[in-house]
């Protein structure tokens, strides 16, 4: 009896330990420039937001400016300082990028920090062009009826693509613009063409990329699957219609123009943070076409229901989901994935890989790392 007592009182405190919500106060010291500009901070607990009026920074003593973030969880928070724009973001006093700063929270927490510069004090230098000769611009402005609207699309194709009558597995990838090019990439790029060109070299895997061009500020929107609000605005799903347009008008024409591995087994789907969680989404409603998800960071945040719609999951073809989630990215992040991907494993005819990287970030760099380790797994 006195242990089942010391049981549930050691269980009382553990869930209050689990339920336990801290205050992280943001204090910006010194500026090296343009002291008298508001300082605003955009990290994952704001889906990185620069210009936030939520989260902009107020006078605090002798001069600081700081910002209080209240009622988060225990775990890892990255963040950056910006005056309004991501053109001006911190950086070093030469101008170098930085790294996101980290904020490992298990307390109440005050980090005090110094801007040493900002992005906009430094001329802009030209981004280079990066992408392979094996990635061409498909169109400028592919009409996507489904959602009245037109966007760039991208391909790579293998090396060897012309001198051959192959035919090729598929993989469509959102955020086109992040995918193969630094100068068209919002930070870094995947360089899922670098990667590719020496995996097939090494392993003779080949591969059809078609990178898809993200909306810009329509982007939250077309890669929702259910309604949500973000910052006190509530964001209407295009979602559907978005998985509508990849399966009912993109693939189509792709199968029809290039020599392609039409079946479900050899059609892939993936992408990062939002474009991972409409991936997950796109296999659910479309299982017959897309067998086979990448789901890097997903946004699982605003998409509560979906572990209740995967609950309810079945097909009778088999599918493969591979998720990645990095330990320094969001609280909740890391178990969330873990909590999803749990779901499918319990399903008939579903694969499941989970990996997570502990001081994987959530950002371009640590996708370009494990894009490889995903491309042999769905070649294999």
């Amino acid at each position: 009896m006195k242990k089942l007592i010391l049981l549930f009182f050691i269980g009382i405190v553990f869930q209050q330990i689990l339920l336990a919500q801290y205050s992280l106060r943001l204090v910006v010291s010194t500026v090296a420039t343009k002291v008298e500009e508001d300082i605003y901070v955009a990290g994952n607990f704001n889906n990185w937001n620069p210009k936030d009026p939520n989260y902009k920074l107020k006078p605090f003593a002798g001069g600081r400016k700081a910002i209080v973030l209240k009622d988060l969880s225990a775990g890892n928070y990255a963040f950056k300082f910006t005056s309004g724009s991501w053109d001006k973001v911190e950086c070093e006093a030469d101008g170098r990028d930085i790294e996101d700063r980290i904020a490992e929270v298990n307390g109440d927490l005050v980090i005090d920090c110094s801007v040493k510069g900002w992005k906009d004090n430094y001329p802009q230098r030209p981004k280079p062009y990066t992408a392979s000769p094996q990635v061409k611009i498909l169109d400028t402005a592919f009409f996507m009826p489904q959602l009245n609207k037109k966007r760039r699309i991208w391909i790579y194709l293998p090396k060897y693509y012309a001198a051959s009558n192959k035919t090729y597995p598929v993989l469509y990838m959102h955020d086109g613009q992040n995918l193969f090019n630094q100068q068209t990439a919002g930070f870094d790029e995947w360089k899922v063409d670098e990667s590719l060109d020496s995996l097939q070299k090494a392993t003779g895997k080949e591969c059809i990329v078609v990178g898809i061009d993200h909306g810009g500020n329509d982007r939250l929107a077309e890669y929702a699957p259910y309604d949500f609000e973000y910052n006190k605005t509530k964001i209407t799903a295009q979602g559907k219609m978005y998985v509508d347009f990849l399966a009912q008008t993109l693939k189509p024409f792709i199968d029809s123009k290039y020599r392609t591995k039409k079946s479900f087994e050899n059609t892939f789907i993936a992408g990062s943070s939002m474009g991972g969680l409409i991936s997950l989404y796109a296999v659910m409603q479309y299982p017959s076409v897309f067998g086979t998800a990448g789901v890097f960071s997903p946004s699982l945040f605003i998409a509560k229901q979906l572990n209740a719609e995967a609950q309810q999951f079945n097909n009778p073809n088999p599918i493969r989901l591979y998720f990645y989630a990095g330990g320094k990215e969001s609280s909740s992040l890391v178990n969330d994935t873990k909590q999803l991907a749990s779901i499918f494993e319990q399903k008939q005819n579903i694969k499941v890989f989970t990996t997570v990287t502990e001081i994987g970030k959530h950002n371009e760099k640590y996708w370009q790392i494990e894009f490889p380790f995903f491309f042999n797994w769905i070649m294999n």
